[in-house]
């Protein structure tokens, strides 16, 4: 959903427009940070089954047509762990 550059023209339009936002956001958009699956599907470990077909899906495209992939397949091993805003290695060290 596009966020209304002009504003919202009452507190109600602004909760609506945030509640659906949302509900797309973790329902709906396919993060690419997660192998292309939402929020809600890792969250009820549906994403593991997804993504699991999806290597079957590439692996047999491959097996196929080899001629077509020049690498290795995309790796959709399911993330062992999600992070917004992660810190990294050199900031744990000079905790």
């Amino acid at each position: 959903p596009d966020f209304p550059h002009k504003g919202f023209a009452s507190l109600e339009e602004a909760r609506k427009w945030a509640q659906e936002f949302v509900q797309w956001y973790n329902q709906i958009h396919l993060h690419s940070g997660l192998n292309f699956v939402t929020p809600e599907q890792c969250h009820t470990g549906e994403h593991i089954a997804i993504l699991e077909k999806r290597r079957e899906v590439y692996d047999e495209a491959r097996k196929k047509h080899p001629e077509r992939w020049a690498r290795s397949v995309r790796n959709w091993r399911p993330h062992e762990q999600v992070a917004l805003n992660p810190i990294r290695e050199e900031e744990k060290v000079k905790s």
